[in-house]
């Protein structure tokens, strides 16, 4: 009768790590997408900061161009 209930407690034991391992991954998957979210607001904030910017040299090239 010892080795049945061995193998119960060792089972449960075992699912009870899997269910520990599941959270944790839960967990640090929902960290990253908040990461991942994050860089790309910041990556789209830069696009546009970058893209202000060549407009305006565009702009200040053509207008050098057409004076000189």
């Amino acid at each position: 009768m010892f080795w049945p209930m061995l193998a119960i407690v060792l089972g449960f034991a075992g699912l009870a790590v899997l269910a520990v391992f599941a959270v944790r991954v839960f967990v640090e998957a929902q960290r990253l997408g908040r990461q991942v979210d994050d860089a790309a607001r910041r990556i789209s904030r830069a696009a546009d900061d970058l893209e202000r910017a060549a407009t305006a040299t565009a702009a200040t090239a053509s207008t050098t161009r057409d004076l000189g």
